[in-house]
């Protein structure tokens, strides 16, 4: 049985970003390409589990605003994790390739704010998706126990369902954009092999859906007279972090008596 536990890096989307990152594993895929001093396990099969934190990094701008007159909502990725089995098959000495299927949770703290009123109000909220990734894998042998791999591949990502956070004076409401979409997937990472207890993996991992993941609502209710009205404002969520690009709503719906 292989043992891995993986860091997620987070990241917001940006097309340089992406570009950066697949140069960077093409790289290191090519470095553990190399024939000196490889070895992998050609014809054998291994099963194991995956635990990833999932890490929000400044640099990448994990927070999300809307606005609309009167209103803000703000939605900060702020962690998560990921758990699931994997598989890997060895095809090469060099080559392998890794499936499997995981659960991602991951955490934003939502802030909505009236200045007109004067309400400001914050909660949490939690989104969760599945992952089924297909990548390929390659190695350079460190040690004698120790490898060093990466990996480079798609993923499908799917969402079973929407969520919802009701607030004294208000809700947040993350409508899921499509039900499975791709994504790509990239890690980099060093393994220790032992004849007993398997294999015990510790890396890094660069996961970007293609499409937006949500939709996130941020609704302010009006309790006030002469009637009870709620206005909303939206922005998009990524697979990694929220876009920064808000999708302005002027929704108003007014109940009179």
């Amino acid at each position: 049985m292989r043992r891995s536990t993986i860091f997620e890096a987070v990241t917001r989307w940006n097309p340089s970003v992406l570009v950066r990152v697949s140069v960077l594993f093409a790289l290191a895929v090519l470095a553990c390409a190399m024939p000196q001093a490889v070895n992998a396990q050609a014809h054998v099969t291994t099963f194991g589990v995956q635990v990833k934190p999932v890490v929000p990094l400044d640099f990448f701008d994990p927070v999300s605003t809307a606005e609309r007159p009167s209103l803000t909502g703000t939605a900060e990725l702020t962690g998560g994790y990921a758990f699931g089995m994997s598989v890997r098959i060895g095809l090469t000495n060099t080559i392998s390739l890794e499936t499997g299927l995981g659960q991602i949770q991951r955490r934003y703290r939502f802030n909505i704010t009236n200045d007109t009123s004067g309400y400001s109000e914050s909660d949490n909220i939690r989104y969760i998706g599945y992952e089924l990734p297909v990548t390929g894998l390659v190695y350079i042998r460190l040690g004698q126990r120790t490898w060093m791999n990466a990996a480079l591949g798609f993923s499908v990502d799917m969402y079973p369902s929407d969520a919802q956070r009701d607030i004294a004076e208000g809700r947040i409401y993350l409508f899921r954009t499509n039900w499975a979409q791709m994504g790509i997937l990239g890690n980099l990472g060093v393994e220790y092999r032992t004849e007993r207890s398997g294999t015990f993996y510790l890396g890094a991992t660069f996961h970007r859906p293609f499409n937006p993941m949500a939709q996130a609502d941020f609704t302010y209710y009006y309790f006030g007279q002469p009637s009870f009205q709620s206005y909303t404002t939206s922005t998009t969520l990524s697979g990694s972090g929220p876009r920064s690009r808000p999708v302005h709503s002027e929704t108003a719906i007014t109940e009179n008596g």
